[in-house]
């Protein structure tokens, strides 16, 4: 089964080609050579292989924005877990020491709690993005590396969503106490030790690794598409991304 690999290849040929011809015509041409011939029916269009790119890239973020922004989708998850701030780990792990492991896990709960309930606003953001997709963007995106297109939404993205989330992550840390249990532990004396009364700005630690978290997930959702066949879950994916047999 061809794999998106092939369009890549094929774009990245562009460079030896007639100047006469658009970049999306000569793509047209490599990738109908590759996934089907183009005096038959079933050649792919440039309108195609776009709208395959895009509902590679809506079934990527739908699924990364699913698994994060549900309980647990930051909790359970060893990779994007929220652990204490680094000004804080050392304090951390000598509390789990004297048996105050509770306190610390505590605020960690909070911390991803609020992660969770700030990921599912991603959703419209994202699609957002993909609609101002320029044909520069799908381009670099078809040429690029496993996560382009992740590095696209990180790009065009960010501001936005940290903009959106911060003030969800304030409010449920708030909710479940995160900030009183983060006051509450920068006054011991055991954490001071360690912190030299230096806080953390908790809402930006949460919001940028609610981030971290987000576009981790998303990266390892498109590497599927691109590579697993049996992640190319529509028919339109199969026939752009998978390629089709005989």
């Amino acid at each position: 089964m061809k794999r998106l690999f092939v369009v890549a290849v094929s774009l990245a040929a562009l460079a030896g080609s007639c100047l006469a011809q658009s970049p999306l015509d000569e793509l047209k041409k490599k990738a109908e050579a590759a996934l089907g011939s183009p005096q038959n029916s079933q050649g792919l269009s440039d309108d195609k292989i776009n709208a395959g790119l895009k509902e590679a890239l809506r079934v990527s973020t739908g699924k990364a924005v699913a698994s994060t922004g549900r309980p647990d989708g930051f909790l359970k998850n060893a990779a994007i877990k929220i652990v204490l701030p680094p000004k804080l780990q050392t304090a951390g792990k000598t509390m789990r020491m004297v048996g105050m492991g509770s306190e610390v896990d505590q605020l960690e709960i909070g911390m991803n709690r609020a992660a969770e309930q700030a990921a599912p606003k991603a959703k419209q953001i994202f699609l957002n993005s993909l609609a101002k997709m320029t044909i520069n963007d799908a381009r670099g995106i078809l040429t690029g590396g496993d996560t382009a297109a992740t590095q696209y939404f990180k790009r065009s993205s960010s501001d936005e969503l940290t903009a959106a989330f911060t003030p969800i992550v304030h409010q449920a840390m708030e909710n479940v106490g995160v900030m009183r249990q983060y006051n509450q532990l920068m006054q011991n004396p055991m954490a001071s030790r360690f912190t030299s009364g230096q806080n953390t700005n908790l809402d930006s630690y949460v919001v940028g690794k609610t981030l971290d978290g987000l576009f981790y997930v998303l990266g390892q959702e498109e590497a599927k598409i691109r590579k697993n066949p049996a992640a190319q879950t529509t028919t339109l994916l199969k026939e752009v991304f998978g390629g089709r047999r005989p």
